[in-house]
């Protein structure tokens, strides 16, 4: 081999290593830029915000001209609590925690030990302890504790600077955090608690999706028992696993669509379907849902026998078909009234629907822990085409599950 291309295969081979120290496309580790161009622009600004609120809002508390305003670990923060909202590092007790504690011990040390290097080391080292010791590990933590100890060469800081600029900051940039995530950022912040109980149903048991497999209390023991920090917290790698479960279940089930299994001979109404017709379909198709739709045959809301149920008065001393007819029975013209009488006056708005393209998978969340019995299938321009409901989705497990050329009888005797 020339010279000249063994230095170049060694220079490759060279930059993939470094690269691969590095992370820099290294397979099997998240790639940042899965997250869509207009949220890491809107995280951006929300990041921008929250500097420009702590600076101004600071301004008003401070004393003297030439006093900090504004911490740099804010900028650390900032990161954190918007980029990486769910993260344990990001949390309200680590965050408040994670600067309170070693602001403090940063001033301690400034004031214990003359020498910069001494008192860097320390304050570094015993705000790693604590923070690990009150369970409110925050990195940027780090830098607000050296602030007091560079600052003592020039000028003395007092424990003051715990409250005022620290403590102000942080609970300014806690609230816009807390804002900006939840209502324009639309990410839950805080992470809300695992909980238990089945949602769909009101009661305490697991939701089905949890019965069986991975669940909370296992990832929680398992996080207990692991000896390595891990910046991720159980709901989301609860929703991992959930997602690894549906990838590796298309892999092994094959390419089969919501199109394959839905109905598609469909019954359905309108916004202004009487509400008494729309009972007459409910019992005489034995459905228990009805899909709305428009003109263009796109779904707007859906109408059951529990949206009959919740307005009909079953409170009175009637027989149930009474108390049914009495709700359906139309008002006089001549008498004003609230009652409904139309389907788009009880129907429910809120559709939970899946493409006709999507893998069966995706139905099983819909169709188990959001306690849903039926889901429209849409095209791609949002019109209606079928319906799956959970028999639907179970006779397509079952078939999959069986084989696809089951042996002639006769064989089967010879083999046996």
């Amino acid at each position: 081999m020339p010279d000249n291309i063994r230095k170049r295969a060694g220079a490759r081979l060279f930059l993939r290593k470094l690269l691969e120290f590095t992370g820099v496309g290294v397979s099997g580790r998240q790639s940042l830029s899965s997250l869509p161009l207009i949220d890491r622009l809107k995280i951006g600004i929300a990041a921008a915000i929250s500097i420009l609120a702590v600076i101004l809002f600071s301004q008003q508390f401070s004393s003297t001209p030439h006093w900090p305003v504004l911490v740099a670990s804010m900028g650390a923060s900032a990161i954190l609590l918007f980029a990486l909202p769910n993260s344990p590092l990001a949390q309200p007790w680590s965050f408040v925690g994670g600067h309170l504690l070693p602001a403090a011990i940063g001033v301690a040390c400034a004031q214990f030990f003359p020498d910069l290097a001494i008192a860097a080391a320390a304050t570094v080292g015993i705000s790693l302890f604590a923070m690990y010791l009150f369970e409110c590990v925050h990195p940027p933590g780090g830098a607000a504790a050296l602030v007091p100890v560079i600052a003592a060469q020039d000028q003395p800081l007092g424990f003051d600077f715990v409250f005022y600029p620290v403590g102000l900051n942080v609970l300014v940039m806690l609230a816009i955090a807390i804002m900006l995530n939840r209502y324009w950022l639309g990410k839950s912040y805080p992470v809300p608690p695992v909980r238990e109980e089945d949602p769909a149903h009101r009661h305490n048991d697991p939701s089905p999706m949890k019965r069986l497999g991975i669940r909370p209390e296992d990832l929680h023991h398992a996080l207990s028992e692991y000896t390595s920090f891990l910046d991720v917290n159980e709901q989301d790698l609860n929703q991992l696993y959930g997602m690894a479960q549906s990838i590796a279940y298309r892999r092994r089930m094959g390419e089969v669509t919501c199109a394959d299994i839905m109905s598609t001979d469909l019954i359905t109404v309108e916004y202004g379907t009487d509400l008494e017709d729309a009972w007459a379909l409910l019992r005489y198709h034995k459905v228990k849902i009805l899909p709305v739709v428009d003109r263009a045959h796109r779904i707007t809301g859906v109408i059951s026998l529990v949206d009959f149920l919740k307005r009909a008065n079953l409170k009175t001393y009637r027989t149930f078909a009474e108390d049914i007819e009495a709700f359906l029975r139309k008002s006089s013209p001549f008498t004003p009234t609230e009652k409904p009488e139309v389907v788009g006056q009880i129907m429910a708005t809120e559709v939970f629907s899946a493409r006709q393209s999507d893998h069966i998978a995706n139905l099983v969340p819909l169709l188990s822990d959001k306690g849903l019995h039926h889901i429209p299938i849409v095209d791609a321009e949002d019109r209606l085409v079928g319906m799956v409901t959970q028999s639907d989705l179970i006779a397509a497990l079952y078939n999959r599950e069986l084989p696809d050329d089951p042996p002639a009888r006769g064989n089967v005797a010879a083999a046996q």
